[in-house]
């Protein structure tokens, strides 16, 4: 038996998703969020082209509701004295993203951690954090929570540290054919992408209850979002000015695809 098989024994007498299983599924993840975000890999490459030219080598990011820990696999694998410290508040995705991100050691960490609350990054006080990240998550929080996490995150970060948020923020009332080409277009993107095999986003959670030591947390996260409806989109303007108001010094985008944007900002 090889060190990695006996790793991936202990693990599931631990109750935890073996390596080689939560690396399917994040695949399986990003195959099906390519569905929903068109072009992914390009504003994933946008975010990391700022890390290279303005972060140290050895910078620490913070993943902000890293779902199975797509970003932070991303910036681990490519800048090699990386750290990343993974959030989320999702029981299924956060056993996928300890297990997905195992191969890096020390180098990941792991937390459940929920954004919606007000004092959510007291336990990562005095950490060092050069740069917030997070990709097609933030939707889901109500502005004045949306402002509280942008608030949160300036005080994390040092003076010249980063954010950057991947998202979708739809045009409003003002750009009727924007919006509409903009619909059109996801819409044409999904229908090709999942006649090409992936996954829907309910798809993916069934695919992922299959495995003993997620299924048994189905019922947990059911449980922690019962009382979170989806909200609306908010455009780019809210991000940009709620950002200045958390208190950081330059605000702007880095990368855009129709209503898709990296929305970045400077301490």
């Amino acid at each position: 038996m090889t060190a990695r098989d006996t790793a991936d024994a202990s693990a599931r007498a631990a109750g935890l998703l073996d390596q080689a299983a939560a690396r399917r599924l994040l695949q399986l993840w990003d195959d099906q969020q390519s569905a929903y975000v068109a072009h992914r890999d390009l504003r994933f490459e946008a975010m990391f082209d700022v890390l290279r030219l303005h972060c140290p080598d050895d910078l620490t990011i913070l993943d902000l509701a890293c779902g199975p820990g797509a970003i932070s696999d991303r910036v681990l694998a490519g800048f090699p004295q990386a750290a990343a410290v993974a959030v989320d508040y999702d029981p299924m995705l956060l056993t996928v993203a300890q297990g997905a991100l195992d191969r890096y050691g020390s180098r990941a960490e792991v937390r459940d951690v929920d954004l919606a609350t007000e004092d959510w990054e007291k336990p990562l006080a005095g950490r060092r954090i050069d740069a917030v990240l997070s990709s097609t998550a933030l939707h889901w929080l109500s502005p004045a929570q949306l402002l509280r996490v942008y608030t949160a995150a300036a005080r994390l970060l040092p003076a010249g540290g980063v954010l950057l948020n991947a998202d979708h923020l739809r045009y409003d009332g003002s750009a009727p054919t924007l919006s509409d080409i903009a619909r059109r277009h996801d819409e044409r993107v999904q229908e090709e992408t999942f006649a090409a095999g992936a996954l829907s986003y309910s798809a993916w959670y069934a695919e992922a209850a299959r495995h003993p030591e997620l299924a048994g947390l189905a019922a947990e996260r059911e449980r922690r979002f019962a009382d979170r409806p989806p909200q609306a989109l908010a455009p780019l303007e809210f991000h940009l000015a709620a950002l200045r108001t958390a208190g950081f010094a330059e605000v702007g985008t880095v990368w855009q695809y129709l209503d898709d944007y990296v929305v970045f900002a400077r301490r």
